[in-house]
């Protein structure tokens, strides 16, 4: 399966690699970088003396389909705030993906609040919001095929030695001709605490680009600390997080993330909270384009309006609300699960 897809592919796919070729990079796989259910992460060098990283991924449960998506997205992308596939390893049960080497890691670290984590000053995390929505948008209207990540969170955003942010993960991603206006997705996964709640009970909506739209909100509620650190001080605090910041925007107070902010951090600060609450919207319909999130990015936060406050959708409210404060994957089955329906069937909107 995989290897007849790799040979349909060869007008764009990247260098691939023997397995040897791979041990040699990695040095027999001596500095491992990270590990996850995918598999294992390992910091290799090319013979040019370029760093890279090489993810050697478990035995394949889909038939390999993650990996297919990978090649198949990354391998057509090149922009800057997308990481690059430099190349991929097949070869018998043998599955590598070789990417480009980020010295600083993954965004998760910056924003866990764990004591002793490195931290993020305000412009810095202006900065890497605001790449992190131009490659979504790219993804979303840039490439000459339209991609759906269904991922997006800090673990699947790496940064280089400037900071500068790229989208990584593409395994759950969605790919399809620009000339196509519906898709059937079969095989709705993310992870909770991220994933739009349409992909939880499809009665909400349809399941379309805007799954990234809300998954880029979360993300940025993570950035700004707003998740864990401000509502937990909040006497309201056992409400689901989104509806004490509403509180606040219609009295007129300052959503107050850092006591020690100057006016330009905490305009900042106003700024990405009223695009988080757009993009978290519950309907998908009312969520903006990830190309008009950029634009309210860049525009004047004097411009923005506070979004209507989104509906607590009363069949999956509770279970959902639950889940958000967890990270973990699910896929079409625990959504049939969560539905008591075994159709895991939807259809797709696009742009």
């Amino acid at each position: 399966m995989v290897e007849g897809f790799l040979r349909t592919q060869n007008n764009f796919l990247p260098i691939r690699y023997n397995y040897s070729h791979i041990k040699r990079m990695t040095r027999g796989f001596k500095e491992k970088l990270g590990e996850g259910g995918y598999g294992s992460v390992y910091k290799g060098k090319l013979r040019s003396g370029r760093d890279v990283a090489v993810k050697m991924l478990s035995k394949p449960k889909d038939g390999g389909q993650d990996f297919m998506n990978e090649v198949a997205t990354i391998g057509r992308i090149h922009h800057v705030n997308v990481v690059g596939l430099v190349g991929y390893c097949v070869e018998r049960t043998k599955r590598a993906l070789v990417y480009d080497f980020m010295p600083n890691g993954s965004l998760d670290k910056y924003i866990t609040n764990l004591e002793g984590s490195p931290m993020l000053s305000w412009q810095r995390k202006y900065d890497i919001i605001l790449g992190v929505a131009r490659g979504i948008e790219y993804l979303h209207r840039g490439c000459h095929v339209r991609i759906l990540h269904f991922d997006i969170k800090p673990h699947n955003i790496l940064l280089d030695e400037n900071f500068i942010p790229k989208i990584s993960d593409f395994g759950l991603a969605k790919l399809y001709p620009t000339d196509n206006s519906i898709v059937t997705l079969t095989a709705a996964r993310g992870t909770i605490g991220y994933v739009a709640p349409e992909l939880i009970s499809r009665s909400i909506g349809a399941i379309s680009y805007k799954a990234d739209v809300y998954s880029f909100g979360m993300l940025l509620m993570e950035m700004l600390d707003l998740k864990r650190n401000v509502a937990a001080n909040e006497e309201n605090s056992s409400q689901y997080f989104p509806y004490w910041i509403y509180d606040k925007f219609n009295k007129g107070k300052e959503v107050v993330v850092d006591e020690e902010a100057n006016d330009d951090e905490k305009e900042m600060a106003r700024k990405m909270s009223l695009v988080a609450l757009w993009c978290i919207q519950t309907n998908p319909v009312q969520r903006p384009s990830m190309s008009k999130v950029v634009e309210m990015l860049e525009g004047e936060v004097e411009v923005l309006q506070v979004p209507p406050q989104p509906l607590q959708y009363q069949p999956v409210a509770p279970l959902f609300h639950q889940l958000m404060e967890n990270s973990m994957t699910f896929s079409s089955d625990s959504i049939a699960l969560l539905e008591n329906s075994t159709n895991n069937t939807v259809e797709l909107d696009v742009l």
